[in-house]
């Protein structure tokens, strides 16, 4: 950027001098014609120097273009690295209260419009304004009275510049959040297309978009005819301007007070000093536009991130899960390569309390043990804090008061991505990334060997409708999983957790969406991936949980009971009415369920069982 404002600065210094030695080749003519001897050499080497002094400027104008252009696509491409950046390191907070179209509108349109329009004006900017002042101070120098004249057209410009820019700001504000909107808009009409096109609601979100684009339309139609009446003002300005200095400058000779040349070289100033002013009015609507995008991105960049880490807390040097410095140790980081550097997965939560809002607290004062290998499932109604709990302990979000250790060591002294690395995760709707399946079920270990990846799949049961595709794992999958079905991507998760090898499981089930015989598999491969690690299984059908070692039931963030499948039955209390509501009694009427005993509930459970 230095060498393209170097570049510059020479650029306009040479377009300023250049009208003057034109100005002294006219005087060179018309002294010829009041009578006196031509000197042809001298006009000879004028016309040589303005026309050598053009083509440096050219060379030095092309040579800054290059510069400038790396200079602001270098700062792009760190801008958008910072904004990936940042886009890891925000809460997940932040992404539940925007939409995705939204955060994606500031990450590609808003600073793709901040670098197309640095990349345009930034040394056109530059240029225009040293040609302002270098072509005002030239006119000062060859008549002060002319000079005034131009200057007549700065505060009119500047007054049309300030009352266009404040009505058009706003109008470019709504213009982008309109943007947003829109890109929201269509990115969940390709993400539910399918279910758009099976309820027929392609007319509703026609509709719908038509909304959003109309008042897209209308802001920027309204941002971009308020900023375009700054150039026709600036326009009439300037050619007022230019009228003055001509009938002012005819009287300057008339008097004597001014040659042919010197008025020739004046109106060439004036030019100069007059386009370059009105190319910064124009640029004002544009810059305003930039201003918007940058704004946004900015907000985004300020946005309150994750807590610091510092590695200095309790956890930061505690056994196996962190190296002496607070950062995961080298075989901890390449994904556990050596069994005995696994943590046990002795899992405690103690006096733990978490809210949202400071106003409304969520979980209060909770706490439970799980033993090394345990199964753990947690149960309860919609919003009674389930994944709330396990985005706790992945430290999705931070404790208000408590504390959670694994293996005794308090998770809040650990750096997150240490952490994260203990647990192996399948989500209900898996998400598989665009590649081949041999990639998204590395993904759990980055540089497994190929017969690792091989012993994953088939102990997930993913091996045998693989080898039936035709390009077996080379496959390329792409829209979250094409041309997998639902459960064969959702054992391909199973497959990527297995591989990852790693002591604590978060499971939350995914055979909603399957037909009975995947059902099965994903059952018996989630059982396969729980064998001897500490597992936490959201449960949603009760029927998959009976064998767990411990159930949790949750109601409004506290653990109202806890126990076993048979043991809460006989208690008849929260996780008895759950499981009535899930299996109905004989003639499935539900009325009758809170009527059954202990013993019927017991009795039917054994039924459920068989």
């Amino acid at each position: 950027m230095t060498a393209a404002i170097l570049c510059i600065c020479g650029f306009a210094t040479l377009n300023v001098a250049a009208p003057k030695i034109l100005g002294d080749a006219t005087d060179v003519i018309a002294a010829a014609v009041f009578g006196a001897q031509f000197n042809a050499e001298r006009f000879v080497l004028l016309l040589l120097v303005a026309a050598s002094m053009y083509a440096v400027a050219s060379l030095l104008n092309w040579v800054q273009g290059r510069f400038n252009a790396l200079a602001v696509q270098r700062l792009a491409h760190d801008l958008r690295e910072e904004v990936e950046a940042k886009l890891h390191r925000l809460p997940v907070a932040y992404y539940d209260g925007r939409s995705r179209g939204d955060v994606l509108s500031r990450a590609t349109n808003d600073l793709d419009n901040v670098s197309q329009t640095l990349n345009q004006l930034l040394s056109q900017l530059l240029t225009s304004t040293l040609m302002v002042i270098g072509s005002l101070g030239m006119m000062l120098l060859l008549s002060p009275l002319l000079a005034l004249v131009s200057l007549f057209a700065v505060p009119v410009s500047a007054l049309a510049s300030v009352v266009v820019t404040r009505r058009s700001q706003k109008h470019f504000v709504r213009q982008w959040e309109a943007t947003g909107d829109v890109n929201s808009l269509v990115e969940e009409t390709a993400t539910g297309h399918e279910t758009i096109k099976l309820f027929g609601a392609q007319s509703a979100m026609a509709v719908r978009f038509a909304a959003h684009n109309d008042g897209l339309y209308s802001a920027s139609s309204k941002a971009q005819f308020a900023s375009g009446l700054l150039m026709p003002l600036m326009a009439f300005v300037s050619n007022a301007s230019y009228v003055g200095v001509a009938i002012v400058g005819a009287l300057q000779f008339l008097a004597g007070a001014m040659s042919i040349g010197g008025i020739q070289a004046f109106i060439q100033f004036n030019r100069l000093f007059s386009q370059p002013l009105g190319q910064i009015g124009g640029m004002a609507q544009i810059l305003q536009s930039c201003a918007v995008s940058a704004a946004r991105i900015f907000e985004l960049l300020d946005a309150p991130e994750l807590s610091t880490e510092t590695g200095t807390g309790a956890g930061a040097d505690a056994g196996s899960l962190a190296g002496s410095d607070g950062q995961p140790d080298e075989q901890f980081a390449a994904g556990f390569d050596a069994q005995s550097d696994l943590p046990a997965g002795r899992v405690s939560f103690e006096h733990i309390a978490f809210s949202y809002r400071a106003d409304a607290p969520l979980i209060e004062d909770l706490s439970f043990h799980v033993e090394p290998g345990q199964t753990v499932a947690i149960v309860g109604h919609t919003g009674a804090g389930k994944t709330t709990l396990i985005s706790l302990l992945m430290r999705f979000h931070e404790l208000r008061s408590g504390k959670i250790t694994i293996d005794g060591v308090d998770i809040a002294g650990m750096r997150r991505d240490a952490l994260r690395r203990n647990f192996g995760v399948v989500l209900q709707d898996p998400w598989i990334f665009t590649g081949t399946i041999r990639e998204n079920i590395e993904y759990g270990r980055p540089g497994a060997s190929d017969a690792d990846i091989v012993a994953a799949a088939e102990a997930s049961y993913v091996d045998h409708f693989v080898r039936s595709l035709p390009n077996g794992y080379s496959t390329m999958l792409t829209n979250g999983g094409e041309p997998l079905s639902q459960g064969q991507r959702q054992l391909l998760s199973i497959a990527r957790a297995r591989l990852s090898g790693r002591s604590i499981l978060i499971l939350d089930e995914a055979t909603s969406s399957v037909d009975t015989r995947t059902e099965v598999l994903i059952r018996q491969a989630m059982h396969r991936l729980r064998s001897n690690k500490t597992s936490f299984v959201i449960a949603h059908r009760l029927s998959t949980i009976r064998d767990a070692d411990l159930i949790l039931v949750m109601d409004h963030g506290r653990i109202v009971e806890h126990g076993t499948h048979h043991s809460l039955l006989e208690l008849g209390g929260h996780y008895a009415r759950l499981h009535d509501a899930q299996f109905a009694i004989g003639n499935g009427e539900l009325a009758a369920a809170p009527a059954r005993t202990a013993k019927h509930r017991a009795e039917q459970s054994e039924r459920e069982a068989s």
